[in-house]
């Protein structure tokens, strides 16, 4: 039993990687843009089926592959961002989720109608292929996968720490209107975060699509995860995302092969109702009323 619960951790670990690198672009967005973007899912789905189509269609490995996606993809958030998101002017929160949704809508009907409603999933030797750990087996996709985000969340973390983007973009995140009053051009900003939270989500849809078995629908179970995921952490918190990420997942697989399958998402759920009745705001989220 030891040995099943050491692999259900490190799996746990491993997996909530990926969902960081999904939910970091969500929860970006929203620290910058003060908007919640409800078609991050289908954005990261839409990204699987990108990578889905490079494999099957050109043969290109899933991981060269993304040179070509997340490219593609960022275009798209900018593309989305310009038509969509810009032209709101109040109640961007509430508002946002409603125009997101309707992108969302937009992006499952043309997946339906190009590849259909059936599940598919991605292939590649190191999908199936593993290596012994201790008493198990683990398969490179995990660590490949959980590698892929580190890297993704390290060249994340130079942009934003290291350049005068990130300059420009963090003091968004703490006040629109005190970065445009020191010269941030804060409309440029918020396409650009816009357009990275898209590319991040074609490399998670390429990691989770992986791992998992998807179609158009599948989008609507990962939206509901990733917003628990940065609730739990804290709106706006990369950190937050990074640890809710990692702890629902380790919660999930632990409670899998302890409990049952059936009571891993509703137990980190649980969770996820005690942190919000400590701390409303999740565990890294600043109170409201910081931005203006």
């Amino acid at each position: 039993m030891v040995g099943i619960i050491v692999e259900a951790i490190i799996t746990g670990i491993l997996t909530g990687g990926v969902y960081a690198l999904m939910a970091s672009g969500l929860t970006l967005v929203f620290g910058v843009m003060d908007i919640i973007n409800v078609g991050q899912g289908a954005l990261v789905i839409l990204g699987a089926y990108l990578s889905f189509f490079l494999e099957q269609k050109l043969h290109i490995d899933l991981f060269v592959g993304l040179l070509i996606t997340m490219p593609v993809m960022f275009g798209l958030g900018l593309l989305i961002e310009w038509l969509f998101i810009r032209p709101i002017k109040r109640d961007r929160t509430m508002l946002s989720i409603l125009v997101t949704f309707g992108v969302a809508l937009i992006i499952e009907g043309f997946l339906n109608i190009i590849f259909s409603a059936d599940n598919v999933k991605l292939q590649a030797w190191y999908i199936t292929a593993s290596f012994p750990i201790g008493g198990f087996y683990l398969s490179y996709i995990y660590v490949f996968g959980f590698l892929l985000a580190v890297l993704l969340l390290g060249g994340l973390y130079f942009l934003l720490y290291r350049t005068k983007f990130g300059y420009g973009l963090r003091a968004s995140m703490q006040n629109r209107t005190a970065a445009e009053l020191i010269g941030v051009d804060v409309e440029r900003v918020s396409m650009i975060t816009f357009g990275i939270g898209v590319a991040l989500a074609a490399a998670g849809g390429m990691a989770f699509g992986a791992t998992n078995a998807f179609n158009a629908g599948s989008a609507y179970d990962l939206i509901s995860r990733l917003l628990a995921i940065i609730i739990f952490g804290g709106m706006g918190s990369l950190r937050g995302a990074l640890i809710a990420s990692v702890g629902m997942l380790v919660v999930e697989d632990v409670t899998s092969v302890v409990w049952s399958p059936v009571w891993a998402s509703t137990v980190f759920f649980i969770l996820l109702v005690i942190i919000l009745l400590v701390r409303p705001q999740g565990l890294f989220g600043q109170v409201e009323g910081r931005k203006q």
